[in-house]
């Protein structure tokens, strides 16, 4: 069952109702500690990087897999990304079909077996750090500086799969978001490990001249952070009048788009999403419906790149 995050997950500190919860985090805890033990060897036939998360979605690992296999496509690498087959990602799993050369798997050591049997030189996977039967060989984790790790407590008392001092074993972090929030988390990450990287992001509309700023908008969005989305528009200027939000990875039903199109020709607002909401938009609707498209502006790329020619 899809649900909204919960927004006390968010809170500076935790509430009487994450104090509640706190007992039922004992099931991740013995995960996580059990993690540590039973990951193999990276494979030695091809290199791998998983790109994820501890804090539970909305973290950008989707457009920074589709970024960072641009890069490796522009170093002549043979380059896959993976999905785990999940019922509940189709969206993520057709917009990286759509970008990339997607592999999907029931599981994720089947998919480096199919990447080592094609000869490809990286494999990408979306998701996965806590993958208990396989090791990588390069490990990211992603933030929103604006969440960051919320109240800094484990599902269901909080919003993180492991807690913060995880960032141990992970190489690299990337922190999405406010600059000066990104200043202040980059010392408690070196802290905790002194050794990782750290990379800034932010996102650029790269087909925003296909809109006319004059008019007045309907958008709607089922993703991990829809406060990004809004806040994306708002910095370029574009006029919105009425948001609807639906829980991360919906599925959606005719009905919710015939209602958003009705709503919006009654205000004569024009109807604005995702690129990954609009996957899901069936054909029928998509002459009412458009979409912004991102690029991901990575500072200091240069020397991601030069990351990935030593793994290889």
């Amino acid at each position: 069952m899809i649900i909204k995050k919960p927004s006390f997950w968010d809170l500076s500190k935790p509430n009487f109702i994450s104090d509640f919860l706190l007992p039922f985090t004992f099931p991740i805890l013995l995960r996580n500690f059990f993690l540590t033990f039973l990951k193999k060897k990276p494979s030695s036939n091809i290199k791998t990087l998983c790109i994820g998360n501890i804090y539970l979605g909305g973290t950008g690992k989707t457009p920074l897999t589709i970024k960072i296999y641009e890069i490796l496509n522009k170093l002549k690498y043979k380059t896959a990304t993976v999905k785990k087959n999940y019922s509940n990602q189709k969206d993520e799993q057709l917009l990286l079909d759509k970008k990339t050369r997607l592999i999907i798997k029931k599981s994720r050591k089947e998919a480096v077996q199919q990447g080592i049997k094609e000869n490809f030189d990286f494999l990408i996977f979306d998701d996965g750090l806590q993958e208990i039967n396989l090791e990588y060989n390069f490990k990211i984790a992603c933030f929103k500086t604006k969440q960051w790790i919320g109240n800094g407590r484990l599902i269901p008392a909080g919003p993180l799969r492991e807690n913060v001092s995880s960032l141990k074993r992970f190489d690299a972090v990337f922190l999405n978001g406010d600059i000066k929030k990104e200043i202040k988390f980059e010392k408690e990450i070196k802290k905790i490990n002194p050794k990782i990287k750290i990379f800034k992001t932010f996102y650029k509309i790269s087909n925003k001249k296909k809109f006319n700023l004059n008019l007045k908008y309907l958008i709607f969005s089922g993703i991990g952070n829809p406060i990004d989305f809004k806040e994306i528009l708002l910095k370029k200027k574009f006029k919105i009048s009425q948001e609807i939000i639906f829980p991360d990875h919906y599925n959606y039903k005719d009905y919710e788009f015939e209602y958003i199109i009705d709503n919006a020709t009654n205000k004569k607002l024009k109807i604005l999403t995702t690129e990954k909401d609009y996957m899901k938009v069936p054909t029928k609707y998509r002459n009412k419906i458009d979409f912004i498209s991102i690029d991901l502006i990575i500072e200091k790329e240069n020397e991601l790149i030069d990351i990935f020619k030593k793994l290889k």
